[in-house]
């Protein structure tokens, strides 16, 4: 599995599994949540020890960026508010920035 579908898949569980959570905490829902939020958070560890990057802590700093854009497109497709230019512009610095660390080239080993 190639990094970015990590990401991806990382980013959708986590926000899922969090979700949940808030929904439980915040939104008056009922306990039971929490079960599949546990179990998207344990997928989201998973999937996220898939990327394929030599260090965790620069995995974990690249995934910052894609994390952010989801946050946002989950904003927009699940809870209806629709992200404004100043979401977009930063989610997109926040991308740029992931890119660099995950492809920028390295000297020497990793």
């Amino acid at each position: 599995m190639n990094s970015i579908a990590a990401y991806i898949g990382a980013a959708i569980a986590e926000i899922a599994g969090c979700f949940a959570f808030w929904g439980w905490f915040r939104l008056d829902k009922p306990i039971w949540w929490l079960v599949p939020g546990v179990i998207s958070l344990m997928a989201f560890a998973g999937l996220l020890a898939l990327a394929e990057v030599p260090f965790a802590g620069r995995a974990y700093a690249a995934y910052g960026g894609v994390y952010i854009a989801a946050s946002l497109a989950w904003l927009w497709g699940v809870e209806g508010v629709r992200p404004d230019r100043w979401d977009s512009a930063g989610a997109a610095f926040c991308l740029i920035g992931a890119a660099i660390i995950l492809f920028g080239p390295r000297a020497g080993a990793g």
